[in-house]
């Protein structure tokens, strides 16, 4: 009997006619949900004068408002603990996330047992997509304090993989663990599957003969979906890379990479995607890059109507070669990490897509942004692989291939030392920015 190809074939393959129909059906009783049970939703949607019985097709959406973060931090804030966005009382809800609260006072996003539920149902559907199946041994080393990413180890339990509650904990115990136990799957940021597989060798072990990781999932930084970075990794852990997009507002995971790894698959019958030009509000064209802007359809606890999610993405139009039919994304980066010099639009993504295809840098980078005669520039800084690099030569190519890629350059590369650059365990810090100083 051979193994099946989806999770749930009946969801995953609807055709789009049919799969919009399911939305738009979800759409108008959540809005409904949202209007009479949340008091933000009802003095939201009457200051915008519209209504749930108003929404007759999908592109109704649109006459809506939006949400965002600092609507989410001033409604917690005027109604503690949950605020007033919450459209259930609290003893229906059985779970909170918070967000890191780097950018602000920290969110909570809370969960009923219905939309727990529903959450490691995207989590397994995901895990299954990127192949996990329930002979792999899963090792979730997610921070578990309060993160949303942490209950999707549920997920994977839920499809039936042996799993290994490890958390964040130090590298070198991570690391006891995938030795001892020798887990298939792991799931961790790009830089630190890059960092990890680093410290492995400098413990003398080799992460692709000594460990048996041979998928890793990433999540939290653009990497995943760049070629050069995702083969970067692959051939240091002899693994193949699935790039996962989660946010704390709404789920641990709502897009993933299946066997094609041609773009993330949105959970489509839970959350609604729109992707907008960010100055004005309006609908992109597929292929080209928007703000992500995502709309939950069942989540009772707090709905999140229009939540503009601050990411850029495009939207892929044609068919996945896997069969399923929700929309992929391509993730970018995000609006605050854009910078903009002599008029073009750049993330570090696009920086990091240079330094990757240059196999002599060991992919390692910073970014510094400055002000000289009243304009933006940026200084980068990379590392070779070897102390004897002739750095200037690397410099020039590197400078070009990023002339190539974007049509300005850096105002200066310094190609430095193997380990000059400090090192993060969790999300990489890229940009340093001196502009206001």
């Amino acid at each position: 009997m051979s193994e099946r190809r989806y999770w749930d074939k009946s969801i995953e393959t609807l055709s789009r006619n049919e799969l919009e129909m399911v939305q738009l059906r979800q759409l108008r009783q959540h809005l409904e949900w949202a209007y009479v049970k949340s008091p933000y939703y009802r003095e939201a949607f009457d200051k915008a004068g519209v209504l749930p019985s108003q929404l007759k097709t999908l592109e109704d959406l649109q006459r809506f408002p939006f949400t965002n973060k600092q609507v989410e931090r001033e409604r917690q804030a005027k109604a503690p603990l949950l605020g007033d966005m919450l459209a259930v009382p609290e003893e229906e809800v059985v779970y909170v996330s918070a967000s890191s609260g780097s950018t602000g006072m920290a969110t909570l996003s809370p969960f009923t047992a219905e939309d727990f539920d529903d959450f490691q149902e995207a989590q397994a559907r995901l895990f299954w997509a990127a192949g996990i199946r329930p002979r792999d041994r899963y090792v979730h080393a997610l921070n578990f304090t309060l993160f949303v990413g942490g209950p999707d180890v549920i997920g994977a339990q839920k499809l039936g993989a042996l799993c290994i509650w490890a958390g964040a904990i130090p590298s070198e115990r991570l690391l006891h663990i995938m030795k001892e136990l020798q887990p298939t799957v792991t799931w961790t940021t790009p830089s630190y599957a890059w960092y990890l597989g680093e410290t492995a060798k400098k413990h003398g072990l080799d992460p692709a003969k000594d460990l048996s990781i041979r998928r890793i999932i990433v999540a939290g930084e653009p990497g995943g979906s760049i070629p050069a970075t995702r083969r970067a990794i692959e051939e240091l852990w002899d693994a193949e890379i699935y790039d996962f997009y989660g946010i704390s507002d709404i789920y641990g995971a709502c897009a993933g990479m299946c066997e094609a790894r041609d773009g993330l698959h949105l959970v489509e019958d839970q959350i609604l995607l729109e992707v907008l030009d960010p100055q004005t509000q309006q609908p992109v064209p597929p292929g080209e890059a928007g703000e992500m802007v995502l709309t939950t359809l069942r989540k009772r606890a707090r709905p999140m109507i229009r939540f503009r999610t601050g990411d850029i993405v495009t939207r892929l139009s044609e068919p996945c070669a896997c069969g399923r039919t929700h929309s992929r994304i391509r993730i970018l980066g995000r609006i605050d990490d854009m910078f903009i010099v002599s008029g073009v639009n750049i993330f570090p993504s696009d920086i990091e897509y240079a330094v990757r295809n240059l196999s002599e840098l060991n992919g390692e980078y910073r970014i510094t942004l400055y002000r000289e005669n009243h304009l933006s520039k940026f200084r980068l800084e990379v590392e070779s692989r070897s102390p004897q690099a002739p750095v200037g030569v690397l410099a020039d190519r590197l400078s070009h291939g990023i002339k190539s890629r974007l049509g300005v350059r850096p105002a200066q590369i310094d190609v430095l030392p193997p380990n000059s650059l400090p090192r993060s365990t969790h999300k990489a810090k890229r940009v340093v920015d001196l502009r206001n100083e």
